[in-house]
C-alpha cells in the first residue's frame, strides 16, 4: 500500500457531512474534512508496517531454553473498530518466554501499535500481537492479554461507559494453565506500591 488517499477522504467526509444534512463549508466544519483526512492516516498507518520488521534486532540470552519470562505491562494502544469506524482504547500486557534472543523492550509497544493502526477486531488484533511475537522472536511461548473500552459500545447502542472487553491469546508453553496463571498473577499485581514512595 501506499498510504491512504488524503483527497479522498476528503471528498467522502464532505458527502457524509452532507448526508446528515450539514453543510461542509460552514466555518465550524470548513477544515473538518482535511482534519480527518489527517486523523486516518494517523489511525492506519500500520496498513504499511511489518510488525516483524521491529523484532529484527535481537541480543543472545546465554543457552537456548533457558531464558525466563519477559513481561511487559500496561502498553496503551488505540485502535479503531472495523464495523462501526469508532476507537477502542486500551491497555496491552504482553509476555513472552525467550528461546535463545529478547528483543528491545522498546519493541514490544512497536508491534502492538503497528497492529492496532489498522482497522481492527479486538480479538484478532490479540491472536495478531502473538503471532507476531511468536514469529518474530521465535518464542517458546506467548501470552497477550488486551483490556479495551470501545466507543461502539460506549457512545452508542448499549451506552455502557464503564465496561471493557479482555481478549487473551496464548502460545506454546505458555498454554499452559499454570504458566498462564504464573503470568496473570503478574499482570494482576499492583504496579503503584505507596511502600515504594
Amino acid at each position: 500500500m501506499a498510504g491512504v488517499d488524503k483527497p479522498r477522504i476528503e471528498a467522502a467526509v464532505v458527502e457524509l457531512l452532507a448526508a446528515i444534512g450539514e453543510d461542509s463549508s460552514r466555518e465550524g466544519l470548513a477544515r473538518t474534512p482535511a482534519r480527518v483526512a489527517e486523523a486516518y492516516a494517523e489511525f492506519f498507518a500500520g496498513l504499511d508496517e511489518n510488525p516483524l520488521e521491529h523484532l529484527r534486532e535481537s541480543v543472545p540470552v546465554g543457552d537456548a531454553g533457558n531464558g525466563e519470562v519477559v513481561l511487559l505491562r500496561d502498553i496503551a494502544f488505540r485502535s479503531i473498530c472495523e464495523h462501526h469506524l469508532l476507537p477502542f482504547l486500551g491497555t496491552a500486557h504482553v509476555a513472552y518466554l525467550p528461546s535463545d534472543r529478547v528483543v528491545g523492550l522498546g519493541r514490544l509497544p512497536l508491534v502492538v501499535n503497528t497492529l492496532a493502526s489498522r482497522p481492527q477486531l479486538q480479538e484478532r488484533l490479540t491472536e495478531q500481537i502473538a503471532d507476531a511475537l511468536e514469529q518474530g522472536l521465535r518464542a517458546r511461548g506467548v501470552l497477550v492479554v488486551l483490556d479495551a473500552v470501545h466507543g461502539c459500545v460506549t457512545a452508542r447502542g448499549p451506552r455502557q461507559a464503564a465496561s471493557s472487553t479482555v481478549t487473551v491469546a496464548s502460545r506454546g508453553e505458555l498454554t499452559e494453565p499454570a504458566r498462564r496463571a504464573e503470568i496473570f498473577a503478574m499482570i494482576g499485581s499492583s504496579t503503584t506500591d505507596d511502600s515504594r514512595a
